[in-house]
């Protein structure tokens, strides 16, 4: 799927606080066509817009994906879902595990500085954007008992924290 939305259009065009971005994604879910949706295969990352002060994508997942847990070097977001449900998660150590569940019409923000995760759903359909623009994404994952960050560029999918999520349970 090939789509793309003027970020004029739904209020980026300069740098946003977090709940500027869950509203921004809030507005911009609000022009995707969901009948335009190829939902064959595991999903896919659509860049809808790409400034200097923000980027959002279209997530599709129509199989589970588990982003792992990871940052996003600065860049504050928000996200709205459209369809399906996601699981949010914040790193914690030290106390419980605390999970919040997304379901269609809901929207939240993150800070640029958060280490979370986030659990998409069988046909978890979602707008994130980012502000400013991601510059990378830190995968963490232990390693030997230890934290480790790995980076990736900010197109790429982090996998998920297999041996963190397993240490946290």
């Amino acid at each position: 799927m090939t789509s793309t939305i003027d970020p004029a259009d739904v209020g980026a065009t300069r740098i946003l606080e977090p709940d500027e971005c869950s509203a921004v994604a809030t507005r911009a879910a609000g022009l995707i066509d969901r009948g335009s949706l190829d939902a064959d295969g595991t999903g896919e990352a659509v860049l809808l817009w790409r400034t200097d002060s923000s980027e959002a994508c279209l997530n599709t997942w129509w199989q589970r994906r588990d982003s792992g847990y990871h940052d996003h070097d600065g860049s504050g977001g928000g996200v709205h879902v459209i369809a399906g449900e996601v699981i949010g998660e914040y790193l914690r150590i030290g106390s419980d595990r605390v999970t919040t569940h997304y379901r269609a019409g809901d929207a939240f923000a993150f800070a640029g500085d958060s280490i979370h995760r986030v659990y998409h759903l069988q046909g978890a359909v979602t707008v994130h954007v980012y502000s400013p623009p991601l510059r990378s994404i830190g995968h963490y994952e232990l390693v030997d008992g230890e934290l480790r960050r790995q980076p990736f560029a900010p197109n790429e999918v982090s996998p998920p924290s297999v041996a963190l999520t397993d240490a946290l349970s």
